[in-house]
């Protein structure tokens, strides 16, 4: 509806089952609608497959996602607060793998490498593409996560519970990042003591 370009993605039901491939097309990502931290996010190649993973997933959620597989290097992932730009990553995918994240059936798991960048350094349209798109929702902290393919950028999805694990996401800004998201925070509640004062 806002012109915000993204993968081609289908919400799936058991009823419309058919409209997957010609909707997405093989490979494609099938998505847990709860699924964080590259769990519940599977790749399939064939048809086949994609009938098994459904079976399965259909077990844990009556809706899915399937999206365009887009393969890249890694995803952007722009930090946004306040209709600001806070921080940006490239989040890597393991190497041989297609996640940022590879779970293994024993419970450990492999991360792909965070590259943090100054804001200058980050291509200007994904910028400009996660402040349009986080800006639709509110004025939260959000995590922006953005596929580069070739010239062209595509919003994955918005996380509304953006991780910043020191070392990472504060790589740029060191301290000053968590001064700022504090900041916001005393403003808010000041705002809102003063709302309530007045009401």
């Amino acid at each position: 509806r806002h012109k915000i370009p993204a993968p081609r993605t289908l919400v799936v039901h058991r009823r419309n089952l058919k409209k997957i491939i010609p909707a997405v097309g093989l490979p494609c990502v099938l998505k847990l609608p709860d699924s964080s931290f590259s769990r519940g996010v599977v790749k399939v190649e064939t048809e086949g497959e994609m009938q098994q993973e459904l079976k399965r997933m259909f077990g844990l959620s009556k809706m899915l996602v399937a999206q365009q597989y887009l393969p890249t290097a890694f995803d952007w992932r722009i930090g946004i607060f306040d209709r600001q730009l806070l921080f940006a990553c490239q989040y890597h995918m393991v190497p041989g793998y297609w996640q940022i994240i590879r779970h293994a059936t024993d419970g450990s798991y492999e991360e792909g490498a965070t590259v943090t960048l100054p804001l200058d350094d980050v291509p200007q349209e994904a910028l400009r593409l996660a402040l349009q798109a986080a800006n639709l929702i509110g004025d939260g902290l959000y995590g922006v996560d953005i596929k580069q393919a070739g010239g062209q950028f595509y919003v994955i999805e918005i996380t509304d519970n953006p991780n910043i694990d020191a070392g990472n996401e504060d790589a740029v800004l060191g301290d000053e990042l968590y001064r700022r998201i504090m900041a916001s925070f005393v403003t808010r509640i000041r705002q809102r003591r003063a709302q309530r004062a007045a009401a």
